[in-house]
């Protein structure tokens, strides 16, 4: 009997040893899982987020790396010095050579940051010289040189966009459609970063209307007037495959759907049109018509695909381009979005990327803008390479948006970009925005149509007509690039 109880005893504590370290498993395995949680957030801290933390202008770890080393160069694509930092009666001051040629996209490092200035504000103040370099640095009190960014920009095309502009407000983005190299990026107006000191107060009050610290390529949000009819088209043609054969359409200056009206530019009558013709001739009313019989579903789709509501990625700050258009839209909004005005916007360099996509046989490659890290002496650190943001359409679709947009310049609105030299593919846009008031001027396309090489993308604010003011931006700069010894 003792011993039948000193079992049953016996058992009971090995059932309670056993809880216990079940318990004690428990415990550990929940302290394990936090620490590998823990673990893991600091490696994705490291690697994404520690560089945005230290390039707040509210982190003080800044002061102190100000403290140690020399703000680096920046450089254009030939080396030619856009910002670097220079000793004047023994203090450091940060000079930009080419003062409001490229203000906007260098940035400025005084009275915070922007452009290049704050998104590689680590790297600027990262110094990779030689160790005994530092060290003999450290013991004579010198700073260290920082890392120099090598820019894909390429000075001449910077100066033909800057120069084609003249004094009129707006943007032009110029892109190289088979990399996503940004090889210019110009807006207007601009400001020279080497007074901002003197200037802040004057650019920042309220009197200032002109917003000239705003990078209008890349936050300056536009309806597309006439552009977004590459996308229209594209998405009627998939909705339609034989539409390039069998769509015609009876231009009389105005379509009518009910109780809604859209006219063409200045109610100029086109004539029969086909597909082709309505394109190039970029008639509203065929448009509008093709508009009212698309899937709102599929569009919206489409829209999406071509980055539309999302951030692009893209180091400068960027405004979101938006496509809105519910299932329940009225007739009359449809045809408005169909023709690129109704609720739809878009920045000048998302313009330059469905262009670049068309170009590039379908496939959107990112946008970028700094090719090289380097040491103070040109020594590489790190480089950066294209990389693919997705095949937004296929070849075939490409082709035949490429024949509507090269159709475009030999044969309607575009033409004024025509030349004998080289091959152009484009599309023009007369935005409009409010009543009273001018329309933006619009224009992407390409050259050479048979094998693309550069990218332009030009908004003119309040200017009138594309084909008028902004087509002969955009020939100006692939003048510039053509025709270059």
């Amino acid at each position: 009997m003792v011993s039948s109880l000193s079992k049953k005893e016996g058992q009971k504590k090995d059932k309670k040893q056993k809880d216990n370290n079940k318990e004690l498993y428990r415990i550990m395995y929940v302290f394990c899982g936090l620490f590998l949680l823990l673990c893991g957030y600091l490696s994705y801290f490291l690697v994404f987020k520690s560089r945005e933390a230290i390039n707040n202008p509210y982190n003080l770890r800044q002061e102190s790396m100000e403290k140690k080393i020399v703000r680096g160069k920046i450089l254009a694509a030939d080396g030619e010095v856009l910002a670097e930092t220079v000793l004047e009666e023994g203090k450091e001051k940060r000079v930009y050579p080419y003062q409001d040629l490229f203000s906007h996209v260098v940035g400025y490092s005084v009275y915070g940051r922007s452009g290049i200035e704050q998104k590689y504000n680590f790297e600027l103040l990262t110094s990779d010289i030689p160790f005994y370099e530092k060290l003999y640095g450290e013991f004579m009190g010198k700073k260290d040189p920082g890392d120099q960014l090598v820019t894909t920009l390429s000075l001449p095309l910077q100066q033909a966009a800057y120069n084609a502009m003249g004094e009129m407000r707006g943007a032009v983005v110029v892109l190289e459609p088979s990399t996503g190299k940004v090889l210019a990026m110009v807006s207007k107006p601009g400001f020279d970063p080497n007074k901002i000191l003197e200037q802040w107060d004057q650019w920042n009050s309220k009197e200032n209307t002109e917003s000239v610290l705003l990078n209008r390529a890349t936050q300056g949000l536009y309806p597309p007037g006439s552009t977004f009819k590459i996308l229209t088209a594209l998405e009627y043609i998939r909705e339609n495959p034989s539409a390039m054969e069998d769509f015609t359409y009876q231009c009389n200056g105005i379509f009518s759907y009910h109780n809604a009206e859209i006219n063409c530019y200045h109610g100029k009558s086109h004539g029969t049109l086909d597909f082709t013709s309505a394109f190039a001739k970029s008639c509203n009313g065929a448009f509008a018509k093709m508009g009212i019989g698309l899937s709102i579903p599929g569009w919206n789709r489409l829209c999406q695909a071509f980055l539309f509501q999302p951030q692009l990625s893209f180091p400068l700050a960027c405004e979101p381009s938006q496509f809105v258009l519910a299932e329940n839209a009225p007739d009359w909004e449809i045809m408005q979005t169909a023709i690129g005005q109704g609720k739809t916007e878009v920045t000048p360099l998302h313009n330059a990327l469905i262009a670049a996509a068309v170009a590039n046989g379908g496939i959107l490659m990112k946008p970028y803008i700094i090719s090289e890290i380097q040491t103070a002496y040109g020594a590489t650190i790190k480089q950066f390479f294209p990389s693919v943001y997705d095949k937004v359409m296929s070849t075939e679709e490409a082709e035949m948006l490429s024949k509507l947009m090269a159709a475009c310049v030999v044969d309607g609105t575009g033409y004024a970009a025509y030349t004998d030299k080289y091959t152009v593919a484009g599309k023009t846009g007369t935005a409009e925005w409010e009543k009273q008031k001018e329309p933006h001027s619009w224009f992407v396309g390409f050259a050479p149509v048979e094998n693309p090489q550069i990218v332009v993308s030009v908004i003119l604010e309040e200017a009138g007509a594309g084909s008028e003011y902004a087509v002969p931006v955009a020939k100006k700069i692939w003048d510039a690039y053509f025709m270059r010894d």
